[in-house]
């Protein structure tokens, strides 16, 4: 991030492969107004976005794996380079270059190797990796559901579920609640507007005192109350603490925890074998130590190599190993005789639990999948790594699901999904479309997507149409020709994680929250940067951001939700929603002006003064002086202008301690 004052020192940004993903990375980094260095070994004979060319900087045929293309490029000069094409093994390798040339350079690359990436991110440093075909994954998922939900992700082990919901005549805040009440601890208000509204651009273009009625549509993030299993793509916490925690070392309490699960969830074999083992490591252990007493001048390891022999019922080997020299007294051989039986049992119960698990492993290779459901199921057509991720999604949701792919899937792959296969076109006569809830396209030919969705939708108008789109024109053009479809097009989606990280912040997740792209972004506030100093009040409507997380310096514990009287200083660590917009606005420094001022007539107790001082500084974050001299002089006007909805939370805040005020415009 740049301070207000000063563009940042480095604005060239280089992008290698410009085929779709790499051409609307491109276009969002215009938006930034940065200068952009386009590299591509083979030009394609068309551009995907008009007049693409004319937005770089320059454009250069070549290998980008070459270090004197690179530098041709500027790398000694950039602050981030983007790798984005279609192959992963150029995009590392390309990376390993640059960062040969560079060392500070900040990577984005594109890459589905999640453990090699991580690996990468901690090695080389200042790297990032996604994929872009599977970032999309969690909003395919969640466009299928057909409900209100938006998004779902996880911060700190604790889940968020962003939604969408229109106030039915019904409905407990119709007519009851002003926009401001729903705003608390675990729940932040992201837009509202009437039902004939159009979306707005913005996350604070709504009135927090207006009523809400029926029929309007109000969107908000929440903490969800339990954790669930549903963890959509990620990128990687590169802050994550590496430190071994004490608390996790095994210990008594958890061991004889974890026996007491594995003696009820055993089979009679498997208990047999735990209770037979340790019967014969203890006999065994006596029957060294017996011939140890017996033959004193026996060594320690002859005594383990005789117990051995007789476990596996070979007592003439004491004499052929030379163990004994004369037989062992009638007790001695009695035991001995007895730990053969022993030895022989425990052996054929071991054979017992091997033979067990063959056959357990034998009919698990044979085991049929589940059988399709009747009714109220999703279909997804298209098993790739998109599809396969999407599926994983909704059974985490605990959805009925049913694949259609090819036949040659992994019987270990989604092992519980129903699976059809064979010709797509086929496959719609068995899954019971008709019935069917969802159907998600996810196959790699847009044109097929196109094709079956046509089918389906004459087939079953009422379901919940989702098609996968490489090119977002032809998402645009199916969307006209398939009202009602969610077509989601994934390279301008992925694009703006892309863009967003090459700016250096860590894009935790992204869902679609109406025709935009949110991002759930991390900022480590540093000292001269665009946030320090604020209030996060100053932030959120600043900037247009959502703060739903804040740690502060050196503490281990996070807040959720975090108040708005917070001041963010160097070393901070702030995560918020935000759209590609807010974050260039956070880049380049452009904070809103504040145009409203509180003017305060009285207060109806004498002792409410020194509580309105406080109140008035913590939420306006003027100096304690400030507000001391207004409330000994009032009525009077507070001179520090304010945001429209920190000035109102401010008004309704002196409400409560019997003091009237109320807002200004500030002069402009």
């Amino acid at each position: 991030m740049s301070t207000p004052e000063k563009v940042p020192p480095r604005d060239l940004f280089i992008v290698c492969g410009l085929g779709s993903l790499g051409q609307y990375c491109v276009a969002h980094l215009k938006e930034f107004g940065v200068k952009v260095v386009g590299i591509e070994l083979t030009p394609p004979s068309s551009w995907e976005i008009a007049s693409f060319p004319d937005q770089l900087e320059r454009f250069i045929v070549g290998d980008c794996c070459q270090g004197e293309v690179l530098q041709s490029a500027g790398i000694q000069q950039a602050r981030a380079i983007l790798f984005v094409t279609s192959d992963e093994r150029i995009n590392i390798s390309a990376a390993f270059a640059a960062r040969s040339l560079n060392p500070t350079v900040r990577l984005v690359v594109r890459s589905a190797q999640e453990n090699l990436n991580q690996l990468l991110a901690e090695q080389v440093g200042n790297f990032v990796a996604y994929e872009a075909t599977q970032l999309p994954a969690s909003s395919f998922a969640l466009a299928a559901l057909g409900s209100d939900i938006q998004g779902v992700f996880i911060l700190e082990e604790q889940p968020f579920q962003v939604f969408t919901i229109q106030i039915g005549p019904n409905h407990r805040w119709r007519d009851r609640r002003q926009l401001f009440e729903l705003q608390g601890s675990r729940r932040r208000v992201l837009e509202h507007r009437r039902g004939h509204q159009p979306v707005a651009k913005n996350f604070y273009n709504w009135e927090p005192e207006e009523r809400i009625q029926a029929g309007d549509i109000v969107s908000y993030v929440e903490i969800a109350e339990t954790l669930t299993s549903f963890v959509p793509t990620e990128a990687p916490d590169s802050k994550q603490d590496k430190r071994p925690n004490l608390a996790r070392l095994p210990h008594w309490g958890t061991l004889s925890q974890k026996l007491s699960v594995f003696w009820k969830g055993s089979s009679q074999a498997q208990r047999a074998a735990l209770v037979s083992a340790m019967l014969m490591l203890v006999l065994s252990l006596s029957c060294a130590g017996l011939y140890r007493l017996q033959y004193p001048d026996m060594s320690l390891l002859d005594a383990i190599n005789a117990s051995i022999l007789l476990i596996f019922g070979n007592f003439d080997g004491l004499y052929a190993d030379r163990i004994l020299e004369d037989p062992p007294p009638g007790w001695l051989y009695v035991f001995s005789v007895f730990i053969m039986v022993a030895g022989t049992l425990f052996i054929g119960i071991l054979y017992a639990l091997l033979t067990e698990r063959v056959l357990a492993a034998r009919f698990q290779f044979a085991k049929r999948r589940p059988p399709l459901p009747k009714a109220g199921h999703m279909v997804v057509i298209g098993l790739g790594h998109v599809g396969q991720r999407v599926v994983k999604i909704l059974q985490d949701l605990k959805q009925p699901v049913v694949g259609v792919g090819s036949a040659n899937l992994a019987s270990e792959a989604l092992p519980d999904l129903p699976l059809v296969t064979g010709s797509y076109k086929d496959a719609l006569d068995r899954v019971n479309l008709e019935t069917a809830k969802s159907v998600l396209l996810l196959t790699d030919d847009e044109v097929a997507n196109l094709e079956l969705g046509l089918m389906v939708r004459q087939r079953n108008p009422r379901c919940n149409l989702v098609i996968r789109s490489l090119e977002e024109r032809f998402a645009k053009s199916v969307g006209k020709l398939l009202p009602g479809a969610k077509v989601l097009g994934i390279y301008a989606q992925a694009a703006e994680v892309f863009v967003g990280a090459a700016f250096g912040e860590n894009i935790l997740h992204s869902f679609r929250l109406g025709d935009r792209t949110t991002l759930v972004t991390e900022y480590s506030i540093e000292a001269g940067d665009t946030l320090c100093g604020y209030l996060i009040s100053q932030v959120a409507y600043g900037y247009g951001l959502v703060p739903i997380l804040h740690q502060q310096r050196d503490q281990d514990s996070v807040k959720l939700m975090p108040s708005e009287d917070i001041r963010l200083e160097a070393g901070d660590r702030l995560v918020v929603l935000a759209d590609t917009d807010d974050l260039q606005r956070v880049e380049q420094g452009k904070i809103a002006p504040r145009r409203w001022l509180v003017r305060v007539e009285k207060m109806a107790f004498p002792n409410s003064e020194f509580d309105g001082m406080q109140t008035i500084a913590r939420i306006s974050g003027c100096d304690v002086s400030v507000a001391s001299t207004l409330m000994q002089t009032l009525p009077g006007t507070l001179p520090c202008p304010l945001y429209k909805h920190q000035a109102l939370r401010l008004v309704r805040a002196l409400s409560k301690l019997q003091i009237r005020a109320h807002l200004l415009a500030a002069p402009m």
